[in-house]
């Protein structure tokens, strides 16, 4: 829950310039999970039920409209050990996703939302498998096309008829081991991770013409990435780093539209590479988070253009703990983007667009829990200045108060907690 400003009247807002940025300016978001664990004792299998219930800002308290912004973002059953020890599998509607880096709130590696199903084993030796299949269909040209028809029987009127409707199929696949080191609880994990991306084909009708068509080829996407996770077993303490490559139709995210296609009409050619590194460490009062991304991505048209990109964040957290029951965290983080940019007028290339910002915040926080990186709840208020140079200022519309600021401030109060949360805590 945030309430936060920018100190001359308006309401705080993402200054980040990168996809995934500081949570100091993230807005209020709310889940609400039911979820029932049974064991039968006859089979000797459990069963675990989750629905959960998303809300996000603005809220009734906020804006006076007695209305939501609702989503479901769980709704699943899942069986484990039935009929045979250390497999599950399940069906439904899901977040399906890996290890987080906090500090950015995102999976760098794993991260779908999927309707479908999937299966998994745990091998005795610390060998884990998982496979998952399941469908969508985001609201864009790319997938669906609908245009009024007349009614049959010569009633009048009209109705609405698909032309184009076709679904994604997304399979994914990881494998992964754990190597425990020592009596600590300490050890490495090793993940390698898949994913394939489809849509057969279809036909569209052209715009301004009434019953004349073009076909619409199929389409393919694909992942493959990996994980190494280093962990000591002791407070949280942990380092991740991920590497992560998606080509074609997989490069655009499970529910974005492809745009600037290749000139067959695919999303043949389009690629992203994602590196990433997260981490916790923590000693006696003080604490260290950090989280840090290079991305590069290249939509399916051979010339550069606005949308070719470039991206990149450096991130820590110290944090110092004042006895058990509060602490301050200190927030520092790096920003640049460089964007390939349309020609001008004059057919002159000005060459690609480099912007980068500074932000430094401090964050002082109650712990009814205590000590620790990821004890929750925190009650907590903060301040946070961005410092953007030109380039990071001509990212915004022309008035929009970020083009025209190069320091901007950002005061908040909140709150943060999870309990036990499926979305956090998903074994």
């Amino acid at each position: 829950m945030v309430a936060a400003g920018d100190a001359r009247g308006r309401p705080g807002r993402d200054a980040d310039i990168v996809g995934r940025g500081s949570r100091f300016d993230e807005s209020t978001y709310a889940e609400l999970e039911l979820r029932r664990e049974d064991y039968w004792k006859q089979t000797g299998a459990y069963t675990r039920v989750v629905a959960t219930v998303a809300f996000r800002h603005p809220i009734f308290h906020y804006n006076g409209e007695f209305d939501a912004a609702i989503a479901l973002r769980n709704l699943y059953i899942e069986e484990t050990d039935l009929g045979l020890k250390g497999l599950s599998f399940w069906a439904g509607s899901r977040m399906y996703r890996g290890d987080d880096i906090y500090v950015l709130d995102w999976w760098p590696l794993d991260n779908l939302n999927t309707i479908g199903g999937g299966a998994g084993y745990q091998f005795k030796g610390g060998t884990f498998i998982k496979v998952h299949a399941g469908v969508n269909q985001p609201q864009t040209r790319f997938y669906t096309q609908l245009v009024p028809r007349p009614l049959p029987l010569n009633q009048p009127g009209a109705a609405e008829v698909a032309i184009l409707d076709r679904q994604q199929i997304v399979t994914s696949y990881k494998v992964g081991h754990v190597f425990d080191i020592g009596q600590s609880g300490g050890g490495v994990k090793l993940v390698g991770y898949g994913e394939t991306h489809h849509v057969r084909a279809g036909q569209r009708e052209l715009l301004g013409e009434f019953r004349e068509f073009e076909q619409v080829p199929p389409d393919n996407g694909y992942v493959a990435g990996g994980e190494l996770s280093l962990f000591t077993g002791k407070r949280s303490t942990h380092l991740n780093m991920w590497v992560r490559h998606a080509w074609d139709l997989a490069a655009y995210g499970e529910f974005a539209r492809p745009t600037q296609l290749a000139p067959d009409g695919t999303a043949k050619g389009a690629r992203e590479l994602i590196v990433a590194l997260g981490g916790n460490y923590e000693v006696s009062f003080f604490g260290l988070m950090m989280g840090a991304y290079f991305r590069r991505y290249r939509n399916a048209s051979p010339d550069l253009d606005l949308h070719d990109l470039n991206e990149g964040i450096v991130l820590v957290r110290p944090q110092f703990w004042f006895g058990d029951v509060a602490g301050t965290a200190i927030e520092a983080s790096y920003q640049a983007q460089q964007r390939a940019v349309l020609p001008g007028l004059e057919q002159d290339a000005s060459g690609p667009l480099f912007a980068s910002l500074w932000r430094v915040g401090v964050m002082p926080f109650w712990a009814p829990a205590g000590r620790g990186s990821y004890a929750r709840p925190h009650i907590r208020a903060w301040y946070m200045v961005t410092i953007r140079d030109d380039g990071a200022q001509s990212l915004y519309a022309l008035d929009d108060v970020f083009s025209q600021r190069g320091v901007d401030h950002l005061i908040g109060f909140g709150a943060e907690w999870w309990f036990g949360s499926t979305s956090y805590f998903r074994d």
